[in-house]
């Protein structure tokens, strides 16, 4: 039955394709005249409009074309000029046709598609025309998100270079084998078209096994000098050919970012394909550099060293007269490159994206940052997928060695687990059975402890199971068992809403969950292995590490738990493998991370949209990538990147940009003497300001007082007397009172200031001398005790989401509200939770904002007794500075930043891939 439901839903799609019938009544038209064919005769009604609503689903599903940022030079992109002897070949587009039927086929929107197809046609145009015979070399970045697509995006791009000429393309994906494998195995079925294990392992003996684009035309198979078991060595590429030059059809590879991997490849090609006279291999060469902040950068100080990885990258395109490299990231702000000392070494590094940077917009069907931590989290609401972690210290603590043991696991945990097995038992009541459910368990960084967590899981599994298996056939009567119990409260708590009826979820739980497992995914093993699933979806719990944190997918991914300590922009991000597309189940995902974790992703989260948003800025203004190189390298978020890079010890100086710029004091010293001297400093700048005209009376406004056209001079004053926690580094005063000096005749000579008040119902606080009401935040208790008040915790923020729209002129704010639409492909507000940072661009006058703050304690604290006598007694006192653009962007204040206290503040390097190197 479900063949014929996927065969009918194939020949629908196809002819739905460039059709004007992609309406409701369209799409069953078409249904309706197809089905009625001998080869469906199973399929009912109730299934053909099943199959029309999850079509016309497929076809709400739009993506944008992104953003282009290029160099300023005399390059002339090439692809329209030779579009036409492509096409008039005897297979046009040969490589790119036939993995675009089967995108198709795997269900793919077809305006995703579409904009996959576009973007990978600029994306080309950029690169090197490989029918010029000069020498050249390009160098461009890629900018995706998490988990969005981009693998599927750069096969795309290899099949059309592939028809444009290249002859040798590389794809470097990951430092594990567990991901070059699994990349290998996308490239295998969207480029090759056999299955490369298979075919190593059986040579010559046996038919090879066509897979994915091969089903539609076998013809012209691409060589693989690696496969899904094996990375590139030199013997067996030897006893392939001696030349690349030698094949009529194109050459890949898939290697490992590995320093011996890239250095025996170079050696190989020297010896076997360079030409003897120039030393130098003439075929035209694709580099890509999957995750390509991840050990490609040079991360070493000093100007002689540089990474040996980034080192033998450079000397691999070094070899090609004709070569090309691009570098696929999600995280670039980790990603430019290295930090010259002077910003106009930036583009003479020689991986810096100097021709290109192309930012990928993800479809409006993405289940990323945006949609769990900011969307998902509305202000005094329970989050829509996330839930905290806050039992694991007595037995599972962050902090661990790699030789503790473990008796148990936090009932969080399994509270997480009991998520995934209701949840995989409602898809499969939603007809999602032969789909893959996973579960994701990234708790440690230690292989030796992950597989103990991967045992003390596997027992909770199996005991669940063993309860089931004897008593959820007994109705009303199996409650008494306390693990179907608890399976019961779960989905009370969790998918009441999502499946209202727990008798068809019990019916149903064996048959769901009777082939779950629990599998490690590491350095050191790899049990994960989708293809063995059969006509049903496998249903898998994943242990593991940093082979969970860097390119692996997990296949129908609905329950992630995350207990890590790192903070940095560029190891979060890459940890999210919760985000991604959750087709038909999306309402049931759960994420299970201690809240400071929560804070630091909404944070990240907040600079990531800021990031493409520059990017289509940039593309409007016509920058150059070492504009936007630049302007990421002063960007405020790039304080936390700077921690991660290797320092050694001492200090660091930082140049930031404040032009379009938000910084808020999150933290704060909790101590008496300068509490109390910060509310002076409040009170004296609003007694003055009252004394000027701006009576509370006359500035009342919804949420608090707006004053506007304040004299720059009261703001300098507030500045100089205000007591910053050094903590609170982006607004660190000095800086801060720099950049408004360098303005103040100009354009920060009138401000407005708000000052935030609760609703008049509220109880009113004569703290400052105004009827202020306190607004109430929550503080993290981590750093509680070493007197600092960390307000909304790891989240770093003061704020209420809409505050930099105060103060923007009606007409502004509703024209940067249409530009964001239009550049996220939305059709109205309605919905939308616009970022502030639309308004800031729209913004004619600085904007200081004065919070009156009552703290408490996050509502899960444990222990509170512990810290209540720690909490202020009164309201405190912080601020916030919203800059608009700048005439002068590129004038930067400097922050000196304490390698140590950067420690304090945002954690170590995360030590994934040493410490799993370790126990191998």
């Amino acid at each position: 039955m479900t063949n014929q439901l996927d065969m009918l839903d194939n020949m629908v799609s196809q002819g739905l394709a460039d059709s004007a019938r992609r309406t409701p009544e369209g799409i069953r038209e078409l249904i309706s005249s197809v089905r009625h064919a001998p080869i469906f005769p199973d399929v009912t009604d109730d299934d053909a409009e099943m199959l029309a609503r999850e079509i016309e689903e497929r076809i709400g599903v739009s993506m944008g074309l992104g953003s282009l940022v290029v160099a300023a030079d005399d390059f002339e992109p090439w692809l329209e000029n030779v579009r036409s002897e492509i096409e008039g070949g005897s297979d046009p587009w040969y490589y790119w046709s036939r993995y675009k039927k089967l995108l198709f086929k795997n269900k793919l929107p077809q305006d995703v598609i579409y904009g996959t197809a576009q973007v990978t046609d600029t994306i080309l145009g950029r690169l090197g025309n490989p029918r010029d015979k000069r020498s050249w070399d390009r160098k461009g970045m890629v900018v995706g998100h998490v988990q969005s697509g981009k693998t599927a995006n750069y096969t795309g791009l290899v099949c059309k270079a592939a028809d444009a000429g290249y002859r040798l393309i590389i794809v470097i994906a990951g430092i594990h084998n567990n991901l070059r494998n699994q990349t290998q195995g996308r490239i295998d079925e969207g480029f090759i078209g056999r299955d490369t294990g298979r075919l190593a392992q059986l040579g010559t003996r046996e038919k090879p096994k066509l897979i994915g684009v091969a089903e539609f035309d076998d013809r012209f198979t691409p060589v693989s000098l690696t496969n899904t078991i094996r990375d590139f060595n030199k013997a067996t590429a030897t006893s392939n050919t001696s030349q690349i030059a030698s094949y009529a059809v194109p050459v890949v590879l898939v290697i490992k970012k590995n320093m011996h991997t890239l250095r025996n490849l170079t050696e190989w090609l020297r010896e076997h394909s360079a030409n003897h006279s120039s030393e130098m291999v003439d075929q035209p060469m694709l580099l890509i550099d999957d995750e390509a902040d991840n050990a490609s950068i040079n991360v070493k100080y000093g100007k002689s060293e540089v990474s040996r990885i980034n080192g033998q990258i450079r000397e691999l395109l070094g070899l090609f007269r004709r070569s090309c490299y691009v570098g696929y990231t999600a995280t670039p702000f980790a990603n430019i490159f290295i930090d010259p000392e002077q910003d106009e070494a930036m583009e003479k590094e020689d991986l810096f994206p100097r021709d290109f940077i192309i930012g990928l917009d993800a479809p409006n069907n993405y289940f990323g940052p945006r949609k769990v931590f900011l969307d998902g989290m509305p202000d005094d609401e329970e989050p829509c997928y996330l839930r905290n972690i806050t039992d694991n210290e007595d037995v599972l603590p962050i902090k661990h060695g790699k030789d503790d043991e473990l008796v148990a696991i936090p009932e969080s945990m399994i509270e997480a687990l009991r998520a995934f097995l209701v949840a995989s038992t409602i898809r499969d009541l939603r007809g999602q059975a032969n789909q893959h459910a996973s579960m994701l368990v990234n708790a440690s960084r230690f292989t030796r402890m992950q597989g103990l967590i991967r045992n003390r899981l596997q027992e909770v599994l199996d005991t669940i199971r063993d309860s089931i298996r004897i008593n959820a056939s007994l109705g009303e009567r199996g409650h008494r068992d306390p693990e179907i119990a608890a399976l019961r409260k779960t989905w009370a708590a969790e998918f009441h809403d999502e499946w209202p009826d727990w008798n068809e979820i019990q019916d149903r739980l064996l048959q769901s969950i009777s082939g779950a497992k629990v599998v490690e995914v590491n350095s050191r093993v790899n049990d994960l292995d989708y293809s063995a699933a059969g006509d049903r979806g496998l249903t898998v719990i994943a242990v593991g590490g940093f082979s969970l944190s860097r390119g692996l997918t997990l296949e129908g991914l609905t329950v992630s738990y995350f207990l890590r300590n790192s903070m940095m922009y560029d190891t979060l991000m890459q940890m999210g493998r919760w985000f991604g597309y959750r087709g038909g189940y999306e309402d049931l995902c759960r994420i299970w991370m201690p809240p400071q974790a929560i804070g630091w992703y909404a944070h990240i989260a907040e600079a990531t949209e800021e990031l493409h948003e520059e990017l289509r800025r940039m593309q409007r203004d016509r920058a150059t990538p070492l504009q936007f190189g630049l302007a990421v390298r002063s960007h405020p978020s790039s304080l936390l990147v700077t921690a991660r890079n290797k320092l050694g010890s001492g200090e660091k100086h930082v140049k930031i940009g404040l032009s379009n710029g938000y910084v808020e004091t999150h933290k704060l010293h909790n101590d008496g003497e300068v509490l109390d001297s910060n509310r002076s400093a409040a009170r004296d700048f609003l007694t003055a300001l009252r004394e000027e005209g701006h009576d509370p009376s006359k500035t009342k406004c919804q949420g608090g007082y707006l004053l506007q056209d304040v004299e720059v001079a009261y703001i300098d004053n507030f500045l100089i007397r205000f007591r910053n926690a050094r903590e609170s580094v982006g607004t660190t005063i000095p800086p801060l009172r720099e950049y408004i000096a360098q303005r103040t005749h100009d354009e920060l000579d009138k401000w407005d200031v708000f000052i935030a008040s609760v609703s008049e119902k509220q109880e009113t606080s004569d703290v400052l001398s105004w009827p202020i009401g306190p607004a109430k935040r929550s503080i993290g208790v981590e750093r509680l005790e070493d007197g600092i008040l960390s307000i909304s915790g790891r989240r770093a923020r003061v704020a209420s989401r809409g505050v930099e729209k105060i103060g923007v002129a009606a007409e502004d704010a509703e024209r940067a509200e249409a530009e964001f639409l239009a550049s996220h492909n939305l059709k109205g507000s309605g919905n939308v939770n616009f970022p502030d940072h639309i308004y800031r661009r729209a913004r004619r006058k600085p904007l200081l904002v004065l919070f009156l703050i009552a703290v408490r304690l996050p509502d899960q604290t444990e222990t509170p007794e512990r810290f209540a006598d720690l909490l202020p007694k009164k309201p405190v006192v912080a601020f916030g500075i919203s800059f608009p653009v700048s005439s002068r962007p590129d004038e930067k204040v400097e922050y000196v930043m304490n390698t140590t206290m950067l420690r304090e503040l945002f954690g170590d390097d995360d030590l994934d891939e040493d410490a799993e190197m370790e126990d191998v």
